[in-house]
């Protein structure tokens, strides 16, 4: 929407220029411009002949000791199909920003808003179709003597670089245009004038904003899916990229060194950046990083994460970037975010308590045991900046937590942090408040621009159009916005408190070192200045609140950019499994894994595919392709790990030596930890067993099973046998075992009945002749002597 706006001056006059020789008499004929469809319509009939690119802003931020001209280099390139002739180029100025929604749309506004204009320079006689040069255009801030900016006091003002050219076959036209703010924190003395009244003009100091920075350190989840945990295994990644961005100039190392060197005591003596800052780092990039400085693998196939794997590059640099870190986070406030950037709607939606603690609970004591400090609790911040209502009640069961969001609506009093409606267990929910416009600006930073969930559709272009120093200038033009707006006299009386400014660039931030630095710079500007005011994280969670409750607001734009549903669906299938598995394991002290620490890597695999890492990209389809491909892995895994553990049957028939002779088996369990396990026979007519428990079978090992049996009937019988966990799932395979056994049964025990009844009627008539007198029938012949 933005690119057909930007080029609206610029290709009405060339179409109207090039209607007749280039055969498009349609448009000769066309409306007057007049409304944004119009120009939308106007652009996709008009051909771009020229790009245009801002490389440097000189200031980039304007203050009372600056030079007292604006000078803007850049490059201009013919995209074209023909020559463009006759380029010149000027800066425009429009109305400095009055509201805070203004400083994303008056970046889409029409050439008309930009009414103060300096005059054309000349910067190229020709550009041949692919040919690029550069420019430099420059003009006062003020000046008596000379057409100016007309810059006269402190504020944020959008300027835009105009080019004007013919083109072959065509008459003069706009050919592009390039937009971004400039922040004026102060106006220089004006050089044309010696009067007083031309000197410097300060800012007002006399209502600071107070100001919280997030530096937030993660990144896309790395660690290969479906592996379980081990001992003595190396870790597996799906790629090696991790490697280049901890080196030095790469992204992350270059966010840990420019807060490092930022809020040094060399620089930021006062410590008030260092006050105003916290680290917000992902615990997922914390694992993975600790992982490869131990030593790593890199899978050949993704999709075949047990595959094939070379070793990773990467050791001595995640080693010295967790040194660096370690040491930036003993002297500042660091805070835990969500594991692995996960959506925490789908998390609600998956339901299940184990993985809601590993994402949401566990992740502050990660976080302190890997960089060896105590972490600020209490603060939960959403990838995604918003929340839907159930899932915000559901993070109450945590305690008193403040829910950085972008959803609701701050009171009247601009207090920073105010509870939220809802809540199980009477826990306080509150909703810390962060600056959408600032956030906006700061996503668009860095090398891979983004647009946030929360951004609303007016604010929402294509950033592509703009270079990046075009986008560090409207960040930062969004970072002062508020300090050098005033509050009216009456809203500065109601609310003796500071104005509270929460910066929150997004969680996977792409600025090189100039841009982090810069973002630093102009925060330290602020609060030397008097603009700002430090305020700490720890302040926020602390601060009283009295506005009433508010409610969340949940855009359609957070389903789109949100976990899939199917990945959800499969994540609440497979996390109830994990843990009955998880309570079947058994914890050996003598052993360093534990029942969690093997399990616990399938579950953190659920949380990384219900991750929101690039679900805001244009094309969404390799995120999602990636998340369902991490939640079957994980199934895959499972599966694995039940085939691990199983009964081996003796082999050919098993002969019983008597009628209660017990069944032998042999449980063998190939998993690196015990696992408690039940034997399920199935006992055909003729045969009882006993029940023989829970039985545990050790680490990568077997145990010989005794059944007690009993046996009533002779001949060959058919037991089927399987393992089973304590909750009843099937492990290994079921298998068969045939018994043969030699009783007589019901005969056996006939023929034992008759000869013991005829025993006792023979002695029982030898009894009775005794008693008598009489001698026995049965002893004639055998008398004595």
């Amino acid at each position: 929407m933005r690119t057909a706006l930007r080029r609206l001056a610029a290709t009405t006059l060339t179409a109207l220029a090039l209607a007749a020789p280039l055969g498009h008499p349609a448009l000769a004929g066309a409306a007057p411009a007049g409304t944004a469809a119009d120009h939308t319509q106007r652009a996709d009939q008009s051909q771009q002949f020229v790009s245009l690119s801002v490389d440097s802003v000189t200031p980039g931020t304007v203050t009372t000791s600056s030079v007292p001209t604006v000078t803007v280099t850049g490059t201009i390139r013919n995209v074209g199909d023909r020559a463009v002739s006759d380029l010149q180029m000027r800066l425009q100025r429009g109305p400095m920003v009055a509201t805070p929604t203004a400083l994303r749309t008056v970046l889409t506004a029409g050439q008309d808003d930009f009414d103060t204009v300096g005059p054309f320079t000349r910067i190229r006689d020709r550009l041949d179709v692919g040919q690029s040069a550069g420019f430099t255009v420059a003009l006062p801030l003020r000046s008596t003597e000379s057409a100016s900016l007309n810059i006269d006091e402190p504020g944020v003002y959008p300027l835009l670089v105009n080019v004007n050219g013919t083109p072959e076959y065509g008459g003069t036209a706009r050919l592009d245009d390039a937009r971004f703010l400039l922040p004026v924190l102060g106006v220089p003395r004006d050089p044309t004038v010696s009067d007083s009244d031309a000197g410097p003009v300060p800012p007002s100091t006399s209502d600071p904003v107070a100001v919280t920075l997030m530096w937030p350190l993660a990144d896309r989840p790395r660690l290969a899916a479906g592996i379980t945990g081990s001992a003595d295994e190396k870790p597996r990644l799906v790629d090696d990229e991790l490697a280049a961005s901890l080196a030095q100039g790469g992204r992350l190392e270059q966010l840990v060194a420019a807060a490092d060197f930022a809020t040094g005591d060399d620089l930021d003596r006062d410590q008030r950046l260092r006050q105003s800052m916290c680290l917000a780092v992902d615990p997922d990039l914390l694992v993975t990083v600790d992982a490869m400085s131990r030593g790593y693998l890199v899978v050949d196939d993704p999709a075949d994460p047990t595959g094939p794997a070379r070793e990773g590059t990467g050791q001595a640099a995640a080693t010295e970037w967790l040194g660096t870190l370690r040491q930036l986070a003993s002297r500042m406030c660091v805070t835990a975010l969500p594991y692995a950037q996960t959506d925490l709607t789908a998390l609600h939606r998956v339901g299940d308590a184990t993985l809601t603690a590993r994402a949401l609970s566990r992740p502050a004591d990660l976080v302190d045991g890997l960089l060896g400090v105590t972490s600020v609790r209490g603060l939960t911040w959403p990838d995604s900046g918003v929340l839907d209502p159930a899932a915000a009640a559901e993070l109450s069961g945590l305690g008193p937590t403040a829910l950085l969001a972008a959803n609701t609506v701050p009171d009247a009093t601009g207090q920073p942090k105010v509870p939220l409606d809802g809540g199980n267990n009477g826990d306080p929910l509150y909703a810390a408040l962060f600056d959408v416009s600032a956030a906006t600006a700061l996503a668009a930073v860095g090398a891979t621009p983004q647009t946030p969930t929360f951004t609303p559709d007016a604010a929402r272009y294509d950033l592509t159009e703009d270079s990046r120093t075009a986008r560090l200038q409207d960040a930062i033009g969004a970072m002062t916005w508020e300090a050098l707006t005033a509050r009216s006299t009456g809203a500065r009386m109601a609310d003796a408190a500071p104005r509270s400014l929460l910066l929150v660039p997004p969680q996977q931030w792409t600025p090189d070192g100039d841009e982090a630095r810069a973002v630093l710079s102009v925060t330290s500007t602020m609060l030397r200045s008097g603009l700002a005011v430090p305020r700490s994280v720890p302040e926020i969670l602390d601060h009283p609140a009295s506005p009433p409750p508010l409610r969340l607001t949940y855009p359609d734009q957070a389903v789109k950019d949100g976990a899939p549903a199917t990945v959800a669906d499969a994540a609440a299938a497979s996390a109830p499994e994990i843990d009955a598995l998880t309570e079947t394991l058994v914890y050996d002290p003598q052993s360093t894994l534990t029942p969690d620490g093997f399990t616990g890597p399938l579950e953190a695999d659920l949380l990384r595919a219900m991750s929101t890492s690039g679900r805001r990209d244009s094309d969404r389809s390799i995120a999602t392709a990636t998340a369902e491909q991490r939640v079957a892995q994980v199934r895959s895994a499972l599966d694995r790990v039940y085939g691990s553990v199983t009964v081996l049957a003796p082999g050919g028939a098993y002969t019983l030596a008597s009628e209660q002779s017990p069944l032998l088996f042999v449980a063998r369990n190939d998993l690196p930890v015990g696992i408690t396990v039940r034997l399920r026979l199935s006992a055909p007519d003729g045969m009882t067993i006993t029940d023989i428990g829970d039985q545990q079978l050790p680490a990568r090992g077997s145990r010989a099973l005794q059944v007690p049996a009993q046996v009533t009937e002779t001949g060959k019988m058919v037991v089927d046998v399987a393992l089973t966990t304590v909750t009843g799932r099937e492990l290994g395979e079921p298998t068969s075992v045939s018994v043969r056994s030699n009783s007589y049964g019901k005969l056996l025990a006939i023929i034992t009945g008759c000869a013991g009844a005829l025993l006792l009627l023979l002695a029982g008539r030898r009894l009775w002749h005794r008693f008598r007198g009489q001698p026995d029938p049965a002893d004639e012949g055998y008398e004595g002597p």
